[in-house]
Formats: C-alpha cells, structure tokens, sequence
C-alpha cells in the first residue's frame, strides 16, 4: 500500500509495464510486464507462457476483506513475504511472484536475497527485503524525482486515496493470492489442467472489482510472462532456413512490434529518470524577463478557483489554500 509516512526511503512505483519490466531487467529476471486489458481466453493464451498476474486497485477496508473469498493457507510452503514499509508493494508483490516460479533463473543479488531469507517466517523476511539497500535503489530508480517539497510550509494536510499491488498465480495446483498486507496467502481452488488457471483468476479478479461502486475504474492489470523475442527471433530463423516466407514475414510484423514497445519504454524510462528543474526554472526566468510571469500567475489562480468552486458544487470539502 501507498503512503507518506513509515515508507523508510521507498517511493511510489507507476502501474506501467516499463516500470516493471526495468526492474525484472536490473534483479536478472529473463520476464517482462505487459499491460492486460482483458481477461478473455484468447487474450490471455495470446501471452502464454504467463506466469502471475500483478493487480493494482484501490485500497479500501471492505475490499481487502471481500478479497479474502478464498481461504487463508497458513501452511503455505511457498515464499511469501510481508510488507512492513509502505510503497513498497510493487517490489514485494514482484518477489512474491519471482520466488514461486520454479527454476527460474535470477541476478546474483536477488539470488543471494532468497537464499539468505530461506526458511524465515513472512513478517521477518519482509523486513530483510525491504532493508536491502540495493533492492529499494532499484524500486526508486524510476520513481519521478521530486522538484518540488511542501514539507515544513504549515499547509493543512488531506488525506490521499491509497492503491495496493498483490499478485495472482498458479502453485502446487492452486491459484494463489499473494497480498503481502495479509496474514497468509490465500488459496482460491485448485485446478486439474494449467489452462484451468485463467478461467479462476478471471473469477477471483471479477469478483474483487465487484465489491467497489458501479463503474469505479481505480483498477489496473499487468501480466507477467516470458520475455517473446528470443522465441521469436529462434522461430524466425526456422522459417527462413525452410523457405517460407508468408509465415516468415508475420513473425518479423511481431519482432518489430516487440522492438518498438522496447523502444517507447526505453524512452519513457528516461523521462521518469529525468530531473526537470531546471526545464521548470528556466521556464519561469524566461516568462519573468518577457514581463508575462504575472499574467500566467493570474490565469493559474482564476483557473484553480474554478476548480475548487467546481469540487465545492460536487459536495467534496476542500481548503482553498
């Protein structure tokens, strides 16, 4: 879960496939995230091999107990770890994943974490991850940096919604949950064919969505999943040596399409990782000295008055300061 307070130096995290996946990249993970807009079985195959699925929702007390339809497994011999920090549930909730997927293969650093943690209880192990000083500088890497602080000016405080990730995924037969704000995992039915998992993780991830107000789109949903290109780029090379080419030429439309989306997270990444105060004071020096910084002040006031008359009329409660 998301929060100022307690967050011991971790940031907030994006719900963004670039996000993720530059994390998967820097703990040595050969996986990737990619954006899920629908839970349907040809979707969902489309994507195959997908190992869990990351769930981002807005947290409020009676979802995160309807959530609990499944039932605890304090038994689990899974890894499972707590979150003790908040906005670190990004992170966590990828090595909750990570740490049940058999024979993966790993960074030294994230190897040497899970062997370390080994055999610790969830509420202790979550506490030497989120101590991992290297871990939270890899979480923080693409957290936008912050250009501007009103910490220390005495402004009323309001209280901020709050989104949680958790993940979903097959184990030992089961679909899991594994929300590191709970307790246990939770086991949400068994399943006797590894195709039967989409069918249950629509219905656990309907089910929640259910529990909020009609319409309420404060949800987002990344997949897990093998890296496609090497298996792209292997298929390719087969095609070629057989000499088809129809087949060959639809397999190039996919690597090209995987090679622009590397491409425009490549870039977004960049702009996460930018520091744009500068831009933002060389911006004010430039409308200062043109003699136009005093009539954008008082557009920008008329414009933020409209809005809080606006939220006013719509029965939310703000300060106007």
């Amino acid at each position: 879960m998301s929060g100022e307070d307690d967050s011991s130096g971790w940031q907030l995290t994006e719900s963004d496939p670039s996000v993720f996946t530059e994390l998967l990249k820097t703990l040595g993970v050969p996986l990737i995230v990619d954006d899920l807009y629908s839970l349907d079985p040809e979707t969902l195959e489309s994507l195959q091999p997908l190992h869990a699925l990351i769930f981002l929702f807005k947290w409020i007390p009676s979802s995160a107990d309807a959530a609990s339809a499944g039932q605890y497994d304090s038994e689990f011999p899974g890894f499972f770890a707590h979150q003790v920090v908040n906005n670190a549930c990004a992170t966590l909730a990828v090595l909750n994943a990570l740490g049940n997927i058999p024979s993966l293969r790993t960074g030294p650093e994230l190897a040497e974490l899970n062997n370390f943690t080994a055999g610790m209880d969830p509420q202790t192990r979550g506490m030497v991850i989120t101590s991992a000083d290297w871990l939270r500088e890899a979480h923080n890497a693409l957290s936008p940096p912050s250009a501007v602080s009103l910490d220390g000016l005495g402004l009323p405080r309001k209280s901020e919604d709050a989104y949680h990730f958790v993940v979903y995924l097959p184990i030992m037969g089961a679909v899991y949950e594994l929300d590191g704000l709970k307790e246990h995992p939770v086991r949400h039915g068994h399943y006797e064919e590894r195709g039967e998992t989409h069918g249950k993780c629509r219905e656990v991830i309907e089910n929640r969505i259910a529990t909020y107000p009609l319409g309420a789109l404060e949800f987002s949903l990344l997949a897990l999943r093998d890296d496609p290109l090497p298996s792209l780029q292997t298929r390719l090379q087969e095609l070629q040596s057989s000499g088809n080419s129809s087949e060959a030429a639809e397999i190039i439309s996919l690597i090209s399409r995987e090679n622009d989306k590397r491409q425009r997270w490549a870039f977004e990444n960049s702009l996460r990782k930018h520091n744009h105060v500068g831009l933002i004071h060389a911006l004010l020096v430039a409308l200062a000295q043109g003699e136009k910084l005093s009539s954008a002040q008082g557009q920008a006031k008329t414009i933020m008055q409209a809005r809080i008359e606006k939220r006013k009329a719509s029965g939310e409660d703000l300060d106007e300061n």
